[in-house]
Order: structure tokens, then sequence, then C-alpha cells
């Protein structure tokens, strides 16, 4: 029987338990998303908390594109010994930290200067506004810069990192034939629409080497019309297992996602993990370990998953912004659920429940 306490190795790191901190965007880092105080006592709560994993919150991997301001960026060397700071810290606790890379693409809201790349230009969509479209010369420069931030979060002291291929930022977009147009070699099929991922994962691999952890958070669903579809998904991670990818956490959505469709959802115990089906069937045709996250709040019943399931890890979010103690919580015996509401009230300039202010 597994447990959720499992010590387990991925990719040769050693995780303490099956919990995961899922990325999110925390808005504590500066105006051109260096390392702050605030960020790093941030991430030393929820290592103290007990989560075995932390994946950070998106992190820029190019000044190019509009800098929004607090987000985490790593777009020149100048980031690697700040970070060094925050990886020396979290690893006080025994846990381990996984940098997640991204471009934001044309969903971005800063008035900073900057381009929005984005794989397709066309009439009358509003999400696109005042976006470019991507050259094939853009495309490798932006390739280039993630696997150059990957580069700086292995000497950083990062675990490993974690490419965001979901939501609607770039990546994923070109995975979305609503988005991505294109007629050349990464437009069309999931093949080409994917080509553009698998190259960055081949080439992170080959820079940091095969035992240095790489992970990416992917789309089950868009749930859109027009929308990447789940066996499109599964076709992506089989092509990204092949490139060398370490493990896949399964997310879903877009803002342009159908009503209750999206990637915050109302958390309900009837609904709860909303992913999770998806994430099993995955993982029965996967052979990297499937992370499962959306709407876990109740411990009883999560180590059915692992145990009558192939998914190895559980991955939150919202419940360790009210509680960053809540592995701890469970772990000495208090069972009940995270006290979490799903009100989604703690997304705004800076991530912070509304009950801890």
């Amino acid at each position: 029987m597994k447990t959720l306490f499992d010590e387990t190795q991925l990719s040769g790191m050693k995780l303490k338990n099956r919990f995961v901190r899922s990325a999110t965007h925390d808005g504590m880092a500066d105006a051109l998303g260096h390392v702050t105080e605030k960020l790093i006592t941030h991430f030393e709560e929820l290592a103290k908390g007990g989560v075995g994993t932390i994946i950070t919150g998106l992190t820029n991997v190019t000044d190019l594109e509009k800098i929004v301001p607090g987000q985490m960026a790593i777009y020149n060397d100048s980031f690697i010994d700040e970070y060094q700071k925050l990886t020396d810290t979290v690893h006080q606790y025994d846990s381990k930290i996984i940098l997640q890379l991204v471009c934001n693409g044309a969903q971005n809201r800063s008035r900073n200067e900057g381009v929005l790349w984005a794989p397709s230009v066309f009439d009358n969509e509003p999400t696109i506004a005042g976006a470019t479209e991507m050259t094939k010369e853009d495309i490798k420069v932006m390739q280039a810069a993630f696997v150059n931030g990957a580069v700086r979060a292995k000497k950083a002291g990062f675990d490993g990192v974690q490419l965001h291929v979901a939501h609607g930022y770039l990546l994923s977009r070109f995975l979305t034939p609503y988005y991505n147009r294109r007629t050349d070699e990464y437009g069309g099929t999931i093949e080409n629409r994917a080509r553009v991922v698998v190259e960055i994962v081949e080439r992170i691999v080959k820079s940091v080497g095969e035992e240095y952890p790489v992970l990416a958070k992917v789309n089950c669903e868009d749930f859109m019309e027009q929308g990447l579809t789940f066996t499109e998904c599964l076709d992506l991670c089989k092509m990204l297992q092949k490139a060398g990818l370490s493990a896949v956490e399964i997310s879903g959505g877009t803002a342009l996602s159908r009503a209750g469709e999206g990637t915050i959802r109302k958390v309900t115990p009837e609904s709860e993990p909303y992913f999770k089906n998806y994430a099993a069937e995955l993982a029965e045709n996967l052979s990297i370990p499937v992370i499962c996250v959306g709407g876990i709040r109740d411990i009883n019943g999560l180590e059915d998953i692992v145990n009558q399931t192939k998914i190895e890890y559980l991955s939150m979010c919202r419940p360790f912004i009210r509680e960053p103690e809540l592995i701890n919580r469970w772990v000495s015996g208090d069972r009940t659920p995270a006290k979490c509401i799903s009100c989604t009230k703690c997304f705004g300039v800076e991530t912070q429940c509304i009950f801890n202010k």
C-alpha cells in the first residue's frame, strides 16, 4: 500500500511526501522580477509547512516580453545568486523547489514596454489585441530563453524546472488550434503544434543533463471550441516523454473555457479533484510520473487515488495560500479538510488569502 507520506524519487530527486505546491502568480518579486525578502519568506513558510515539493510562481525567461510587476523572472545571470539564497532557505526544511518557466505571450496586461508574442494573429480577437505573430527567428529566440532559464535555475540550486504549457500562456497557445493558425512546421497537426515544446524539452535536457528533473504543466483539455482535446494531450505527453520529460502535471482550461470548465473552479465533494480522471488515464499510458492538480481539499480519499490509479503525486495551490502549514497539520493527525473555501479572492496583484490579512 502506498501512503501520502512515502519517500519517493523523481529522476533521482528524493521527495519526502507526495504533496506538491502547484505554481501560482505570487506577486512578491520586484518590478523587474528580482527576488525580495518577502518572496523568500513566502517560500520559507511553505517549506516549514511540510510540503514535499514546491513549484514556484510562473517565472519569465525573457525581458523582451512586457515585464509584469511582481512576477518572478530569470532572464539573465544576475538572478542566479539571489535565487541561491531562496533555494538554500527552502532546502533547510528538507523540501525541494522547482522553478516554473514561462513566456506569458499575449496573456499579459502589463503596461510596461515589450512584445506580446503569439503563434498567430487574426482579426477581431480581443485576447490577442496588440500581439505580434512570431517569426521562426522569434521562436528560436524564445526557445533559447527557456533553455538559458533552465541552466540558470540549475546553477541557482533549484531541484528542477517546470515548463508552463497550460492555461493560455504562450506555449499553451501553440497547442490550441483556435490560437495557432500557422501554416509552417509549427502549425496544423498536433505533432506540428507540439513541436515548439518538444524542441524546448530536448534542448533543456541536453543542456542540464538527463539526471536533472524537467517537468511540464499541461492542459488535459482546453474546454473550448477549437481547443486542445484530451486525445491530443495524450499524444503531446507521449512526445514530451520521448523527448526526456521527467514528469507531467495535469491541469486544464483557458480564459475562453466554457462556463464552469475553466482552470479555477468551485470545489465540491463531488467534483474533487476535478482533473483526476484525466490524470489517471494519462498515467495508465505514460511511464513518467503524473501529478494530479485541481480542487484537492480533503485528505480522506487521497490514498485511494495513489493506490487505485497510477497517479504518483497530488498538487494544490489555493489551500496553501490560506494554510502554508497544511501538510504538517495533516501529519499531526488533524485530518480535517483544508480551510480554503475556493472563493478565488486570493488572486490579485499580490496573492494573499482574505482570511490571513
